[in-house]
Formats: C-alpha cells, structure tokens, sequence
C-alpha cells in the first residue's frame, strides 16, 4: 500500500513526523511505503539544512525515492524559497536553504510528480 501524508495542522512535523512516522521508515516497520510528504505552514522549519530532523528524513527519502515537496507559497513567506507569490503554483519556485531532494511546488506540481504511480491513500496530519 502506498501513502502519501500532508503535515497540514500545528505541529505535524514536530510530533507526529519526529516521533513517530520517522523512526518506524528508520527502522522499515512503517507499514506502508511512504511515497510522498507534503510540508505546510511552520512544518517546513524541520527541513532547514543541518535540521537533525530534515536530515534524517533527507535520507530516508533517497534511500526509498519519497517525494519532500514544501508548499511554495509557505516557503516564499518563510524565506526558504527563491521566487514571488506571485509565481506560486506555477512550478517556477525553488527551494532554498532546505535539505537535499526537498522540492517547492503547490497542488499542481504535487499532481504532476504522482501521475505515473499514485498513492493508494492521502493522509492529512
């Protein structure tokens, strides 16, 4: 089964990401593959190059080729991507300051990235 999580509400990744989900795709007694994690408001901050969090997670995703994408619009307001608001959406905003293989984009490039091999469910935390 493949799952998809969306780190939408306050302190997703903080708690949720950090003890939990993180530690079981460290050990692979997760249950599920994890294809992809999609990083919303203040969730974002655990991604910072040299985040002991981010990192880890940097390489859990190489080694199981899961998609880190941030929102676009929340890394813009937060300093952690190159481009405008107005540029959101768009595929034209990058990321800046955040660990290896962390994407910025918004539903569209999210859409894009899963369409030759979706996951079974979307989970939002």
């Amino acid at each position: 089964m493949k799952v998809a999580y969306v780190l939408a509400t306050n302190m997703a990744s903080s708690y949720k990401l950090t003890s939990m989900i993180l530690p079981q795709l460290e050990r692979d007694a997760h249950g599920a593959d994890v294809v992809g994690i999609f990083f919303f408001d203040d969730n974002l901050f655990c991604l910072r190059k040299g985040d002991p969090v981010g990192e880890r997670l940097a390489a859990v995703a190489r080694q199981k080729k899961m998609l880190l994408i941030v929102c676009d619009m929340c890394a813009v307001r937060r300093g952690l991507a190159e481009g405008t608001l107005d540029q959101c959406g768009s595929g034209a905003v990058k990321a800046k300051g955040l660990v290896d293989g962390v994407t910025a984009g918004c539903f569209p490039q999210l859409y894009a990235a899963f369409a030759g091999s979706p996951p079974d469910y979307v989970i939002t935390l």
